[in-house]
């Protein structure tokens, strides 16, 4: 791990819908990719290889050139076991640490928690968006919530309690049927007003912002503009958590992928293009994640539900290159038409957890999993 006078941040891109694993990091050199993709596979003549096995998505540009540079990590076939292909449930399990049952205690809820025990700040966590992610929840645990910073920090003459309830509503109306009503209304009524009033603090932010550096018209571009506003403010921010929507690909999905990857890598390029900027590159690392891939086969427009998916994390101090075996393509290595796992993702919290935030994983993940080291 790159040597930083700075306390470490993390930031969670959640890609949501399910990012389709073998047309992201493609086995081009693999005859079974063509068999299995008559309809959605990538031309021959759009593949650029980063070796002998593996090339990105076209439209991954900018971040293969973060690969090139060493400061990208991809995170092969990870997932858990006995995968589910429920949406809601997958996210479930990757936000709690806890696939065989419903778990309470988001894992960044936990590690803020042990970062901040005290609540000493209530925005060490900051979930951006228009819905807390539950990831970030822990009884107890304040997290700010902001949805849309520029136009918080810029009407500040406008109350922002419409906003804090749109995002609690919509934290209850996402959990209430999985965890139970209780259970739900017992956080909010404990720290969810009080974890909103740190979407006061965040208002400084843009005021506090000055950059060369032109992010995309784009919805991701806009939130992680926002983050990097908040992260340059000086608030002692450790963990931000955001997503970006759409990764469900059933049909459509060459150009949908492709333009999804378009926007996702151009806002992460112009992102840590703002942190060189401003000398703080050295101390974020940026997770990329996804409920699950898709199935090998595809339907004759996109590709359905599947299990074993790619992790990337990106960063100066992230050691790049690839981490973890790519799961075998063969019929009889398959489960149920997916690729098998061949890694648990609590391993890859593990790693972020203790070789970069330097808290005990164990009580968050629930136990002892193999880490690539990539830190």
């Amino acid at each position: 791990m790159a040597k930083t006078e700075k306390a470490p941040v993390l930031l969670v891109l959640q890609l949501s819908g399910g990012n389709d694993y073998m047309n992201t990091v493609i086995p081009y050199n693999d005859p079974l990719y063509r068999d299995y993709r008559p309809r959605v596979g990538l031309p021959e003549d759009q593949i650029f290889p980063l070796d002998n096995e593996v090339s990105l998505h076209p439209s991954m540009g900018p971040l293969r050139e973060m690969y090139n540079q060493g400061k990208m990590a991809i995170i092969h076939g990870v997932g858990y076991p006995n995968s589910v292909r429920s949406h809601f449930r997958s996210m479930d399990i990757w936000h709690t640490c806890e696939p065989d049952k419903t778990g309470t205690e988001g894992w960044l809820g936990l590690a803020t928690r042990q970062l901040d025990p005290l609540k000493e700040n209530i925005v060490t966590a900051v979930s951006f968006g228009p819905c807390m992610f539950r990831a970030l929840v822990a009884p107890g645990v304040p997290v700010a919530c902001v949805d849309d910073l520029e136009t918080y920090g810029l009407l500040t003459g406008i109350s922002p309690e419409p906003q804090r309830a749109k995002i609690l509503e919509r934290f209850a109306q996402n959990y209430s049927p999985l965890i139970g009503t209780d259970e739900v209304m017992k956080y909010l009524g404990a720290t969810g007003l009080e974890a909103m009033a740190g979407a006061d603090i965040l208002k400084v932010a843009p005021q506090r912002y000055a950059s060369t550096v032109k992010y995309p018209e784009t919805s991701i571009a806009k939130k992680l503009k926002g983050i990097a506003q908040i992260n340059f403010a000086d608030l002692g921010s450790r963990i931000f958590y955001c997503d970006h929507l759409g990764f469900d690909t059933h049909a459509n999905q060459l150009g949908v992928h492709a333009t999804l990857w378009t926007d996702v890598s151009q806002a992460i390029d112009a992102f840590f293009a703002d942190l060189k900027e401003h000398d703080a590159a050295d101390n974020v690392v940026m997770l990329l994640f996804t409920e699950f891939g898709r199935r090998v086969r595809d339907n004759g427009s996109g590709t359905d539900h599947g299990a074993g998916g790619a992790a990337f994390v990106l960063g100066d101090a992230v050691k790049g290159g690839q981490y973890g075996e790519y799961p075998s393509r063969k019929a009889e290595d398959l489960t149920q038409g997916d690729l098998a796992p061949t890694l648990d993702f609590r391993g890859l919290y593990s790693t972020i957890l203790e070789d970069w935030l330097h808290v005990d994983a164990k009580p968050i993940v629930k136990g002892s999993f193999e880490k690539p080291r990539f830190l």
